[in-house]
């Protein structure tokens, strides 16, 4: 007898409105400011997480794989850990090392909800849907957000863990980073827990590789933030007159991904009313990917309240992934 479904609806909290001034504002400021900057919010429309998808499957591109090995061998420990029954993932994507925890949460007998909170709406809602065919009587809400301004909104059903994985974490330059973990601390429960992925430092040339690689999958990611302010704002970026940039800042210790104009230029963003000057050589700056060392991490969540209860590395130390509770 066929199973029915639990049927899947968005909850959206980026109207269109919102999106479209929280563009118009980054463009502004990023574009005029000294040194020029767009935050990576932007690369996600649907071509920016299908390109995603591919460079998480990139020989260069660790990350993921370090990751998904650890999960694979401590999902049981982090379920029994949390004695969670409802798993929220912010930053969602396609939801790929999500099943791996609804697995272990359900072999504990716990599992009752999911909710993918992304930016991206239309790959939110394709991922919930998959995953309902695989776990067909899960309570899936998925919510499209921005988890810097909506975390006091995320449904409060059930006892949650809320999931950060992928590295993403380090987008966020420091500051930035206590304001978000501190707001994380206000919207859990007592008990409740936090699930942390971050990259750990290493040898800069592998780090500076798998932002860059041979394929030139990044390059095209890194320029679909141009394809993406053209296309809402009316401007006339040519991104094939931009070179991909990837380096590593060793006083910061993070990644910096840069545009570089490959010639003078003149670009108008008729939404806006914005004339933008390049001069040949210079850079826009689209992304930072900060990397991280324990002893760091375990300061960092301790300083807004989270108290680490498990942590665990990759044979290689590469990646880790820390469970904190409020």
């Amino acid at each position: 007898m066929a199973v029915s479904r639990t049927p899947v609806k968005v909850i959206n909290h980026l109207d269109r409105d919102h999106l479209r001034q929280a563009l118009e504002h980054d463009v502004t400021t990023g574009l005029t400011a000294a040194s020029k900057w767009l935050p990576p919010k932007w690369f996600y429309d649907r071509t920016g997480s299908e390109l995603f998808s591919r460079i998480t499957r990139l020989r260069e591109y660790y990350p993921t794989r370090r990751e998904l090995s650890i999960l694979r061998q401590r999902s049981g420990e982090l379920a029994a850990a949390s004695a969670a029954d409802t798993l929220v993932e912010l930053g969602s994507g396609t939801s790929e090392k999500t099943v791996l925890l609804l697995e272990a949460l359900k072999s504990a007998g716990t599992l009752h909800g999911y909710t993918p909170v992304d930016v991206d709406a239309v790959t939110l809602e394709s991922a919930a849907r998959r995953l309902s065919v695989t776990f067909p009587l899960l309570d899936i809400r998925p919510v499209c957000a921005d988890f810097e301004c909506h975390l006091s909104r995320l449904p409060q059903n059930g006892r949650r863990m809320v999931a950060f994985l992928g590295g993403t974490i380090g987008n966020m330059e420091p500051a930035s980073r206590a304001v978000f973990l501190k707001e994380l601390h206000a919207a859990l429960r007592p008990g409740e827990s936090f699930l942390l992925g971050a990259d750990l430092v290493k040898d800069p040339a592998r780090l500076v590789a798998a932002y860059d690689d041979a394929e030139g999958v990044t390059a095209e990611f890194n320029r679909n933030v141009l394809r993406v302010i053209n296309r809402e704002l009316r401007a006339d970026f040519e991104p094939e007159a931009f070179t991909h940039v990837a380096v590593y800042d060793e006083r910061h210790e993070w990644i910096e991904m840069r545009l570089r104009a490959t010639r003078r230029m003149r670009v108008w963003v008729d939404a806006l009313g914005l004339a933008v000057h390049f001069a040949e050589g210079e850079e826009l700056r689209t992304e930072i990917s900060a990397k991280f060392r324990l002893e760091g991490l375990r300061a960092e969540l301790q300083a807004a309240g989270l108290r680490v209860r498990r942590h665990y590395t990759d044979p290689d130390g590469d990646f880790a992934l820390l469970l904190a509770a409020r």
